[in-house]
């Protein structure tokens, strides 16, 4: 149930993330509610996850598919440019995901 809850939570997080962007840093009403709301969801389930796994992991797959998820989503949405670094660290975020799961971080 912990991994349902954290997956929940990285979407949530995601989705206030790109809502951030659709709000011209919050001059447009509806992205700013989805924003906060967002967020606001996301920690809430990110705690209730927390029951149930590691901090550690928990946070650095949050932390981690969130990111690379809203990287693709700038790549895509939002016409970023997609560079050697940005992949290589992209991959890095999975890495360190990896191999905290491998280590014991749970």
């Amino acid at each position: 149930m912990g991994y349902l809850l954290l997956a929940t939570a990285i979407a949530a997080e995601v989705a206030a993330t790109t809502a951030m962007k659709y709000s011209e840093g919050f001059s447009k009403l509806w992205p700013s509610l989805v924003t906060g709301v967002g967020y606001l969801i996301s920690f809430v389930l990110l705690a209730q996850a927390l029951k149930s796994m590691s901090i550690g992991t928990a946070y650095a797959i949050w932390s981690g598919v969130g990111t690379a998820a809203v990287a693709a989503i700038g790549l895509v949405l939002f016409e970023e440019g997609l560079s050697f670094a940005k992949v290589a660290g992209i991959v890095l975020i999975i890495a360190g995901v990896v191999v905290l799961n491998l280590g014991g971080a749970h």
